[in-house]
C-alpha cells in the first residue's frame, strides 16, 4: 500500500528523522502513512488497525512533529491505554523518537505508590502516558493539569471498554480542554466504541489500514486437534524439542488459572527460561517477565489476554493459542505478536472439541481455513483430565425446614417481687420504722424538779 514511501517523504522533523535512522526504521507500515496527513490536518482521527502494524508510532509521529516546547510544566499531549504494561512501552517508544528533542514524558498508572507519582507531575512534563483511573485521581487531587492538552489519544479503545473504562473515559473527557484533538486507535470499531466517537468526537475522519478480520500478511497460521490439557502440554514439549526455531515462544491461556496449570507443567523442563504473566502476579514480577522475555532470557513466556495489550516484544518465533479466545477479534491480536518488522512469524492453535464453535467464529471473521495440521505418530496421548478440567459436582441447595416449637411461652414473663416498682410514697418516718424494727424518736428531756 505504501509502495516506495520512506519517512523521507513524510514532512518530519530532522530530530525525528535521526531518530529513526538509530532504530533502524525506513519505511512507515501502511497505518503510518495513511495517519501522518490526516493528524497533521488537525481533524479529530479514528484509526482502525491490528496489533503489530505500526500504530502507536502512526500517532506519535505527526502529534510529536507538531508539538511545540514550552516554559509551563502542564502535558500537551495526552495518551491513555489500558494496562500499566502498555504505559511503559508507549513511553519507551515516545522516549525513542524523542532522543534528539527536548521532550519530557512520563507515565502513570495504579497499583503503586501514587505519590511518588505527584511529584513526577509536578517536576513538569510534556508527554503524559496513563491509565484512566490514575489520571483521574492526580487530576482531582489538583497535581495534574490538563488545561494544556492539545492533543488527546486514546490507544486500545476497544480493549479499555472491554476491560469496563466507559465511564471513566467520559470522565476525563470532561476533564479535558474543549479547543483539542482527538485521536483514537482501535483494533475493531464494536458498537461501544462507536458511541464514544458519536458522543465526543468532531466530525471524525476514519482511517483504516485493513478490515479486522484480515489475517497478518507473513505469519504463517496452523492448527491441532486435541483431546485435552496434557495432551496440549506434550505437544508443545514434543514441537519445541523438534525445532530448534522455537526460541520466542508466547503462549497465551484462556485465564489466570489456567495459565499457572501451564507454568507448573513446563517450570521443571526449563527451570529459569519460562516466566508467567497474568492480572493476579504484581507489577514488577510482570516487568521482570517481560524483560527477560525481551532480552531472551526466556524462551517461553505463558500470558493471558488482558496483561498482553502491553507486550511488545521483538522476534517473537511463535504464538501458542493454548485455548481458543471466545472473541475472535482478540485470536487477530493474540497471533499479531509474531511476524512483526516485516518478519515471517507462526501461529498455532490448539484446538479442544469443546473450541470447536470458536474455531469456526475466528475463521469465518478471517474468512479462511486454518491450515490443519496431523499430530506426530509418537505424541504422547493422555488419557488422564487435569484439575482444571474436571468439572465440579453441583451440590444441592438443602432446605432444613425447622419443627414448630409447640411448647413455647409468652415472650414475656412475670417479673420477680423485689424487680417490681410500684409508686408508693412513703413518709421518712415510715421508712425509718421498717429499717430499725422501730421509730427513732428524740429522747424526752427531763425536766428539771
Amino acid at each position: 500500500m505504501t509502495g516506495e514511501i520512506t519517512f523521507d517523504d513524510l514532512n518530519l522533523s530532522t530530530s525525528l528523522k535521526n531518530a529513526l535512522h538509530d532504530m533502524g526504521i525506513t519505511r512507515p507500515t501502511t497505518i503510518q502513512a495513511k495517519v501522518f496527513s490526516e493528524v497533521m490536518s488537525g481533524k479529530d482521527i479514528v484509526g482502525i488497525a491490528q496489533t503489530g502494524t505500526g500504530k502507536t508510532f502512526a500517532y506519535l509521529l505527526p502529534s510529536l512533529r507538531q508539538w511545540k516546547f514550552s516554559k509551563g510544566t502542564a502535558p500537551q499531549i495526552l495518551i491513555v491505554v489500558p494496562t500499566r504494561e502498555l504505559v511503559n512501552q508507549v513511553v519507551e517508544e515516545v522516549e525513542k523518537l524523542t532522543e534528539y528533542m527536548n521532550v519530557v514524558v512520563r507515565g502513570v498508572y495504579g497499583g503503586t505508590n501514587i505519590r511518588t507519582q505527584k511529584d513526577i507531575v509536578v517536576q513538569g512534563l510534556d508527554v503524559l502516558v496513563a491509565t484512566p483511573g490514575r489520571l483521574i485521581d492526580l487530576s482531582l487531587d489538583g497535581v495534574l493539569k490538563l488545561k494544556e492538552i492539545k492533543k488527546f489519544i486514546i490507544d486500545e479503545v476497544d480493549e479499555m471498554l472491554n476491560l469496563g473504562f466507559r465511564h471513566q473515559l467520559i470522565q476525563i473527557f470532561d476533564l479535558l480542554p474543549k479547543r483539542r484533538q482527538n485521536l483514537m486507535f482501535s483494533a475493531t470499531l464494536t458498537e461501544d466504541v462507536e458511541i464514544l466517537i458519536k458522543d465526543f468526537f468532531n466530525d471524525p475522519k476514519k482511517v483504516e489500514a485493513a478490515p479486522s478480520g484480515t489475517p497478518l500478511e507473513k505469519i504463517q497460521q496452523s492448527k491441532y486437534f486435541l483431546p485435552n490439557f496434557y495432551t496440549k502440554i506434550n505437544l508443545i514439549k514434543y514441537l519445541i524439542s523438534q525445532d530448534e526455531t522455537m526460541q520466542k515462544v508466547l503462549v497465551f491461556a484462556g485465564n489466570k488459572k489456567i495459565a499457572d496449570a501451564i507454568y507448573e507443567e513446563f517450570e521443571d523442563d526449563f527451570e529459569d527460561k519460562i516466566g508467567v504473566i497474568h492480572s493476579n502476579k504484581s507489577q514488577n514480577n510482570r516487568f521482570h517477565s517481560v524483560n527477560n522475555f525481551k532480552d531472551g532470557t526466556y524462551q517461553l513466556l505463558i500470558a493471558t489476554d488482558v496483561v498482553a495489550r502491553g507486550i511488545d516484544v521483538e522476534n517473537v518465533s511463535h504464538v501458542i493459542n493454548f485455548d481458543l479466545p471466545d472473541s475472535p477479534e482478540n485470536y487477530m491480536h493474540r497471533i499479531g505478536r509474531t511476524g512483526r518488522a516485516d518478519k515471517d512469524g507462526n501461529a498455532i492453535a490448539l484446538v479442544s472439541e469443546g473450541e470447536m464453535e470458536n474455531l469456526k467464529n475466528i475463521e469465518e471473521l478471517m474468512n479462511i481455513e486454518i491450515s490443519k495440521k496431523e499430530l506426530p505418530e509418537d505424541l504422547e496421548i493422555s488419557t488422564n483430565l487435569a484439575p482444571i478440567e474436571i468439572p465440579r459436582e453441583e451440590i444441592p441447595e438443602l432446605r432444613i425446614k425447622i419443627p414448630k416449637r409447640e411448647d413455647v411461652g409468652p415472650a414475656f414473663h412475670e417479673k420477680k417481687e423485689k424487680n417490681k416498682k410500684v409508686n408508693i410514697k412513703k413518709r421518712k418516718a415510715d421508712v425509718m420504722r421498717e429499717k430499725y424494727k422501730k421509730p427513732k424518736t428524740r429522747g424526752q428531756k427531763r425536766k428539771r424538779r
